[in-house]
């Protein structure tokens, strides 16, 4: 069973792989990314119905964050009526992910934020090293040229701020990216060769 296993792996690996050489092999692959993407769907479809078990059961038991549960599945429960009646196209999903989803992460980045200035803080009042005063001096230079201050913009702070996040942070997030990139070809030339088996195999 494991040899089975390890043949169809390496099988899909490289199949996939050769329809981006080879325009005839394209069908093959269109049809294989498209059956993980239906598994990928149903996964995400057995996780949502494990939440509901999860949260459903405790309140059922009246646990101490039960009247959270509550909120979340009402929410999850409507959205999905709402969603399987009117299409999620429909002008009112629109305005539910504008109107509740939209300033939810928002609201979220924004103590994101101040929590990244409070360790920071901390992180000085432990550790005062080199590092540990860039990190501050960068989240309040980010800070206060995103805010909208009552007394208007501090003078060349918001360029500086643009200067940072389009410079140092996306030459940064890209350096992670290429990092990402070499990682996933490494994994993957390791499962079509066999050695790692994240499928069960030993």
């Amino acid at each position: 069973m494991r040899v089975i296993n390890v043949v169809i792996a390496i099988a899909a690996g490289v199949l996939v792989l050769l329809g981006y050489f080879f325009p005839s092999l394209a069908f093959i692959q269109t049809s294989l990314l498209n059956s993980a993407m239906i598994l990928a769907g149903a996964a995400a479809l057995v996780g949502i119905f494990n939440l509901v078990s999860v949260h459903a059961e405790k309140i059922q038991h009246r646990e101490k964050n039960a009247p959270y549960s509550f909120v979340l599945l009402i929410a999850l429960i409507g959205t999905f009526l709402f969603g399987l009646i009117l299409g999620p196209g429909h002008e009112l999903m629109g305005i539910a992910v504008q109107g509740i989803i939209v300033p939810a992460e928002a609201a979220l980045m924004a103590l994101l934020a101040v929590t990244l200035l409070y360790a920071a803080i901390r992180l000085l009042r432990r550790r005062a090293d080199l590092m540990s005063i860039v990190f501050l001096i960068t989240a309040v230079l980010i800070l206060l040229g995103t805010a909208t201050l009552p007394f208007g913009n501090i003078p060349g702070v918001s360029d500086l701020r643009i200067w940072l996040t389009q410079v140092w942070a996306v030459g940064g997030a890209r350096g992670i990216l290429i990092g990402v990139a070499l990682g996933i070809l490494m994994t993957g030339l390791r499962v079509l060769f066999g050695w790692d088996r994240p499928y069960g195999g030993k």
